[in-house]
């Protein structure tokens, strides 16, 4: 089974995901976590920092984002999703092109049929259409907490101005209408969130 969730920078992704590969893994299921873009592969890690970190100083086109976080996937994914769906494992995503649509679509203004394209070429439908998906949502103020307490470097996107995080914000509820992926309130207690999600799978 393939997994994915998605939401804005500070929706609580990552917590999810942890909690959702322990409750699989208590069933004694084999769970691998693919983290887009970095994930564990030193050359997803090389393009997380080139577009997320030096992409501040380098200020590259949309575009060039857009195809860098395809790579990305592409390696993360013959390398580490399909070796695990093949042997019967489940994967586990904290975003996948969703993303690209929201964040270089919807806030960068690159052509929605583009990324799909792009995504489409480079990678197998089983990525393309996960098993099962959420997207995670928390009012904005939550948000801000939350990543302000993370305590970690604002990467490339998060440091851009309001109008580009309402374009993004505003870009998951159509995501979500247009591949009928369910919406999560992620407000609640971690534990909440955590039960909802499983509720649902």
């Amino acid at each position: 089974m393939y997994i994915v969730i998605e939401g804005q920078d500070g929706t609580g992704k990552s917590t999810q995901v942890r909690l959702l590969k322990e409750y699989y893994e208590k069933q004694g299921k084999k769970v691998v976590v693919m983290d887009e873009p970095d994930g564990d592969l030193p050359q997803a890690h090389d393009i997380h920092d080139l577009i997320l970190i030096r992409g501040k100083e380098y200020k590259m086109a949309p575009m060039t984002n857009v195809l860098l976080f395809t790579a990305s996937r592409s390696e993360l994914w013959r390398k580490i999703a399909e070796p695990t769906l093949k042997d019967g494992g489940i994967v586990i995503s904290a975003r996948n092109y969703w993303s690209t649509l929201a964040y270089q679509g919807y806030g960068e203004g690159v052509s929605r049929n583009k990324i799909i394209k792009i995504t489409h070429e480079a990678l197998p439908e089983r990525y393309c259409h996960p098993d099962k998906g959420f997207i995670l949502t928390v009012p904005d103020k939550v948000r801000l907490e939350r990543q302000g307490a993370r305590g970690k470097a604002v990467e490339t996107f998060e440091a851009k101005p309001d109008d580009f995080q309402q374009k993004v914000n505003s870009a998951y509820p159509k995501i979500a209408k247009e591949f009928n992926i369910p919406i999560i309130d992620a407000s609640g207690t971690i534990e909440e969130v955590s039960n909802l999600i499983i509720s649902k799978l």
